[in-house]
């Protein structure tokens, strides 16, 4: 047995024979309270209170690890593999079957609940705590590790575990919570099991109807999604191309600033946008009023509906796509472009032969994300969405709405799911089974072959305007926090900042201002979930590129899960999820790391397929054959070739975790209130001027945050030369006699 394995061991024994298997009842771990009846208390450990007759439940766990424990002098690896599967199969089989069956009084399965020990008429188990934690990691690991032993992966321990804790992660809290939400879509109000109510739901002519075409009526909520969506994603996906060809591929003036207003949209507030928006273009804008002073044009309400949606979406989601694109286009080998120029082609044949095929993988990923992300936002729809629905709103009203029907929202979010993965499944058909590596093991010292010019100028085009309507923007932003209410009175004032973000330094410093406690709680939590996004998005990429082991088609699928579900319909899952034992954590800061770090990882999924598929697999081979582990391979050779993918997942992990709304909304509590949460009070109760003040701090902060994360990740560095300024060649002397 490895030394790894019997750490793992010794995780599994500290976690069934010394830890409290519960959560502490009423107390944290801090306070220590729960020592008075330990180790046979209500938190006393699993060994202790199974052997007390508490919980008989609990010891066949123990059993498997003592069965385990017994491997330790055996040098058989087969052996030990076959003995180390059974255990941690077993184990895991009990731990979830004891933890489901036997919850609450009057809750969990009765039948299963009296099999394993625990039915009689007072038994109740809490949820679990550490201890329960460690001990299923253990089981978990040592199933892995027998796997390893047995061959599997090439007997990598690091990829057999690497893979079976990303299951159980997306299981827990992507699988679980949505199967728990979409269960209530064959159930009747009454809670009956009712399958012909789903059908009836399902193809209702809300949903689907035709009336926009047939009729002076609205068309169903699905057609507005999905027409709403496609236009967000391929105009999210020429805008970031625009951008980063632009950028990278041409000397145009004043890349920083354009690169800083494209980034600027990713790190605003939720509504802050559709808010500015309806500030310049609403009725009473400052551009209607303009264009009606000047040109006698009538104000209208345009805003409201399909326009203003697109318009608010492609300002909030194109950034996106640029930070895949980007990362994509400084990939591409300068020598292939050199190639075909040598060869006699022409810019434009250059460009569209050879650069705008290995650009595929890139569009492919950016438009899905544009895609997605169009269909599970509900701030701007919200906002300004008028008689236009769209499902996130629709499950939203469902959920909250007077008529509260759970059934329905359930309905819907099958339909949204539906459209996310028929768009997946689209996008894998464009891509195929074709190569589209670019960074070899070779040196590579070629230079990037200029944009062809009507390239060039078409990109500029769409650029201008884009980066200026962003600018106006963020002035309207800037303004609207320093005066007293945008759109009507216009004096100059700080009370909004004071309001927020006041501090008393008559008692030493004090934070006394309404916004500062949501202010630092949304910055640990950020803090703490973006580098796990990161690590746990970039892993998964990885197993998904770089191995080849069963189900991973399935687990590709499964990434894609949380971001296809609405933010509302995925935080009302996390609450009749997680409110109950077994993993009971709704109102901690623990559930809404957990929601930040499962709604985001598919962005850096995405990001690293999109970075892996440029790298030959060559590197790592080369790697392996040198007998360097995976784990080595990946830390020393890949991660350094996936900076920009890196700095996509931090960047978009940390943003959206700063500024989510719709996932968080229900999640928040007295403890743990979010800057969000706080902004849409504010907005609700019509203090725009607060809400725009906080909105202009948040994009303050989170500028610099991503300024910090940049400069500690660093840049991709791929060997390739610049191009030296060419000297005047100098005029022959004249001849002499």
């Amino acid at each position: 047995m490895r030394p790894v394995t019997r750490f793992v061991l010794l995780l599994g024994w500290l976690g069934y024979a010394i830890i409290p298997w519960y959560l502490p009842d009423g107390m944290s771990l801090t306070e220590f309270g729960w020592l008075a009846g330990y180790p046979f208390g209500k938190a006393g450990s699993a060994l202790a209170l199974a052997l007390s007759g508490t919980a008989p439940w609990l010891l066949p766990i123990g059993a498997l690890l003592v069965l385990a424990t017994l491997q330790l002098g055996r040098s058989n690896a087969a052996s030990v593999g076959r003995i180390l599967i059974g255990a941690g199969l077993a184990g895991l089989a009990l731990f979830f079957a004891q933890g489901f069956a036997i919850t609450l009084k009057g809750q969990g399965l009765p039948t299963l609940a009296a099999l394993l020990g625990g039915g009689g008429a007072d038994t109740a188990q809490g949820g679990m705590g550490f201890g329960a934690f460690l001990t299923v990691l253990s089981l978990l690991l040592l199933l892995c590790h027998g796997l390893a032993y047995r061959g599997i992966c090439r007997g990598d321990i690091f990829t057999t575990s690497s893979i079976g804790i990303i299951v159980l992660l997306i299981g827990l809290f992507i699988f679980y919570p949505v199967i728990t939400i979409l269960r209530s879509a064959l159930v009747d109000q009454a809670g009956a099991f009712a399958p012909a109510a789903f059908f009836e739901r399902l193809f209702s002519a809300s949903i689907w109807g035709l009336g926009c075409v047939t009729a002076n009526t609205n068309c169903g909520v699905a057609w507005n999604t999905l027409i709403l969506a496609v236009l967000t994603g391929v105009t999210t996906t020429l805008l970031g191309l625009a951008c980063a060809l632009l950028i990278l591929r041409t000397g145009m003036p004043g890349k920083r600033v354009m690169r800083l207003l494209t980034v600027l949209p990713i790190i605003t507030p939720p509504f802050v946008i559709g808010l500015a928006l309806i500030l310049l273009f609403g009725r009473s804008g400052l551009f209607s009023n303009l264009l009606y002073e000047w040109f006698a044009i009538p104000r209208s309400r345009w805003i409201y509906g399909l326009p203003g949606i697109l318009l608010a979406q492609v300002l909030a989601f194109a950034p996106i796509a640029f930070l895949v694109l980007i990362g994509v286009v400084q990939g591409i080998s300068p020598s292939l472009e050199e190639a075909s120029q040598t060869l006699g082609a022409k810019r434009w044949a250059t460009f569209s032969t050879v650069t705008w095929p290995l650009l595929k993988p890139g569009i492919a990923n950016a438009f899905l994300l544009g895609f997605v992300e169009s269909m599970a936002d509900f701030g701007n729809p919200l906002v300004l969405g008028g008689n236009f629905e769209v499902l996130s709103t629709k499950i939203f009203f469902a959920v909250v709405g007077a008529a509260h029907n759970q059934g329905q929202a359930a309905v819907l979010a099958f339909v949204l799911l539906a459209f996310t993965l028929g768009a997946f499944w689209i996008q894998r058909r464009w891509l195929g089974g074709k190569s589209y590596t670019t960074v070899t093991g070779k040196g590579d010292s070629g230079l990037p072959t200029p944009l062809p010019r009507r390239v060039t100028w078409l990109a500029g085009l769409v650029i201008v305007p884009w980066v200026s309507l962003t600018a106006v923007i963020y002035l309207v932003i800037l303004v609207g926090g320093f005066v007293k209410t945008m759109g009507r009175d216009y004096t100059p004032t700080l009370e909004h900042y004071k309001t927020g973000f006041s501090i008393d330094f008559s008692r030493g410093l004090y934070f006394d201002g309404s916004a500062w406690n949501s202010f630092f709680t949304t910055i640990k939590l950020a803090a703490i979930s973006a580098p796990l996004t990161a690590i746990i998005g970039l892993l998964t990429a990885y197993l998904l590129t770089r191995q080849r082991f069963s189900g991973r088609h399935l687990l590709e699928f499964a990434t894609m899960l949380s971001f296809a579900i609405p933010g509302t319909v995925l935080g009302v899952s996390y609450i009749l999820a997680f409110n109950v034992p077994p993993i009971e954590i709704t109102g901690t800061g623990l559930i809404l790391v957990i929601t930040f770090v499962f709604r985001n990882m598919p962005v850096g999924v995405r990001s690293g397929i999109a970075g892996l598929s440029q790298i030959d697999k060559s590197l790592d081979e080369a790697s392996t054959t040198l007998r360097a582990r995976s784990f080595t391979t990946l830390w020393r050779v890949v991660l350094p070739l996936l900076r920009p993918a890196l700095v996509a997942a931090l960047i978009y992990s940390f943003v959206r975790s700063m500024t989510a709304v719709s996932a968080v909304i229900f999640l928040v509590s007295a403890e743990y209130n979010l800057s969000t949460a706080y902004i849409v009070g504010r907005v609700e109760a019509g203090e725009f001027g607060l809400a725009i003040a906080y909105s202009s701090v948040l994009i303050v902060f989170m500028a610099a945050g991503i300024g910090l994360i940049q400069l500690g990740v660093g840049e991709r560095k791929l060997g390739r030369r610049v191009a030296a300024p060419v000297a005047a060649t100098p005029a022959p002397a004249p001849a002499i006699g």
